[in-house]
């Protein structure tokens, strides 16, 4: 009887750990941490179906019910357990909640958006999470990111696809607006879908992201793009995106300042690359088309 009260306490324990760990883990996502702002609370309590399909995102994330050396996330997509490996010291190597929009977006629109046999690529796929699901819905899915993210991001995809899978993911270097015609030559390439999240931010090379969306985009590729609107500089990519790209607002994520975008290439006439401008971000509003 001693022995099974040790046991018992021990157990018990072990199970509270396993839960502070659970919770530490999941508000240290960076969506949880934004949700959780008292201001941002504040602003989208009238709007509630988008907290509703937010908060239904966040239960597709869970964590490790123990302590590993490595910090990884795992998410239910697909009908499908995810693990995702992270690493902290870089912003390509994260789950941002962009990736997680486009992913619930992706399995929750397959009749729309049917990705069987398709053949699709994915622009700055990070840690893989959105080519993966991709996968898994039946694409054949290019995965690219910079040659440094490369080995985590094939690690990822190799991970949770293999015999998964009806098509095995590729990965590929590709550096935006870098040898796009000796990589990913004109003739040779016909994506059915471009997929984005979240490559749009204080980066340099925003005039380098528009040159390969149009390279890698033929006149009946469609774009799924999600973006965040943080600043200014970033906000203008947009005017200057739809001077070469017939653009829609599919739905947008006010508590988030996530909108999700369709767009697809002008016609040669019509598209031109614009002069520079001032361009002001509206107000993110409306109800969620999901």
């Amino acid at each position: 009887m001693i022995l099974f009260n040790l046991l018992e306490t021990q157990l018990t324990r072990v199970h509270s750990f396993q839960e502070m760990i659970k919770k530490a883990s999941i508000y240290h996502h960076p969506l949880a941490n934004h949700l959780m702002d008292p201001e941002v609370q504040k602003e989208s309590g009238e709007d509630g179906d988008d907290r509703t399909v937010v908060a239904e995102i966040m239960r597709r994330c869970f964590v490790p019910a123990f302590v590993t050396t490595i910090p990884w996330e795992g998410f239910h997509f697909a009908g499908h357990e995810i693990r995702i490996n992270e690493a902290t010291d870089c912003y390509g190597a994260v789950v941002w909640p962009s990736a997680l929009v486009l992913c619930y977006f992706l399995e929750t629109n397959v009749k729309q958006y049917n990705l069987v046999d398709k053949n699709v690529i994915e622009i700055g796929a990070g840690t893989g999470l959105v080519s993966i699901v991709a996968s898994l819905l039946g694409a054949h899915v290019t995965a690219t990111d910079l040659p440094e993210l490369l080995g985590n991001l094939q690690y990822n995809i190799s991970r949770n696809t293999k015999t998964k899978a009806k098509h095995l993911p590729q990965v590929k270097e590709l550096s935006w607006g870098i040898a796009l015609d000796k990589n990913f030559p004109r003739a040779s390439i016909n994506f059915d879908y471009i997929l984005a999240a979240d490559v749009v931010y204080a980066h340099p090379f925003l005039e380098e992201l528009l040159v390969t969306f149009d390279h890698l985009c033929k006149e009946t590729t469609v774009i799924l793009w999600v973006m965040k609107f943080r600043l200014e500089k970033e906000n203008k990519f947009v005017d200057r995106f739809e001077q070469l790209f017939d653009l829609e607002e599919i739905s947008s994520f006010p508590s988030l300042n996530i909108k999700l975008y369709k767009a697809m290439k002008k016609n040669q006439k019509s598209a031109c690359y614009p002069q520079r401008r001032m361009w002001k971000a509206k107000p993110i509003s409306g109800r969620l088309l999901l």
